[in-house]
């Protein structure tokens, strides 16, 4: 079983607010499929760390998450910046099982083992962020530490995903990066980044945890194979 990794699907097959109109999104929906499709197998687990659909209502995801829940393997959920529709836990499992979507589970101040690793982690926050926006950065912090030690316990290495970078050019989230090097988080995955801010991405080694960026317009529209 492999386990992969994306970033900022966007969907929208049930609002009106299609990517494709944006430079080097065109037929973005179909490169995810037949990419994903190439790649993924049923027994294999992809991480989609946040922006998953355009909807700004549970109950409006549905389209998106009949498409999703289509693909290959099992999808675990972390919240975007553009993920409106997220609500609770319980609101959001319960809506999974009305609609039969059995491939779909979320990360939230949790964690899920596989293959010898545990998946955690949060949205993070914007980088240049304002004074007012403290108490989200350290809410987003604690959240990341809660997923982490639901990760400790099982005693596997704890591989990070993000929404948002923790590094951006002279950017840093020190919060962020503080929990990280609390707990020796050796690779960490994010999104958020489009177009020609990829060329801010960090990729790379900072103080000994790795980070790569996994936006699906980054990636070429396909899932990148993480335990290797």
């Amino acid at each position: 079983m492999a386990i992969f990794a994306i970033a900022d699907l966007h969907l929208s097959l049930g609002t009106d607010k299609p990517m494709d109109i944006f430079r080097g999104w065109e037929s973005y929906t179909e490169k995810i499929e037949k990419n994903w499709n190439a790649l993924v197998k049923p027994e294999d687990t992809v991480v989609i760390a946040g922006d998953i659909s355009w909807a700004m209502r549970l109950e409006n995801t549905r389209t998106d998450f009949v498409f999703l829940n289509s693909l290959p393997g099992t999808k675990l959920l972390i919240k975007g910046n553009h993920d409106y529709w997220w609500s609770t836990r319980r609101k959001m499992e319960s809506f999974f099982a009305e609609q039969g979507f059995n491939t779909l589970e979320i990360i939230h101040n949790s964690c899920k083992a596989v293959e010898g690793l545990c998946l955690c982690g949060t949205r993070g926050w914007s980088l240049d962020a304002g004074e007012d926006d403290k108490r989200i950065i350290l809410r987003e912090a604690g959240r990341l530490r809660a997923s982490i030690e639901e990760a400790a316990k099982t005693g596997l290495e704890p591989v990070v995903f993000l929404h948002y970078p923790p590094i951006m050019g002279e950017y840093t989230c020190e919060e962020i990066l503080a929990v990280l090097q609390e707990y020796s988080i050796k690779r960490v995955y994010y999104g958020h980044l489009h177009g020609i801010a990829h060329k801010k991405a960090f990729n790379g080694e900072n103080e000994g945890t790795k980070f790569k960026l996994i936006s699906c317009d980054y990636t070429g529209f396909a899932p990148v194979l993480i335990n290797v």
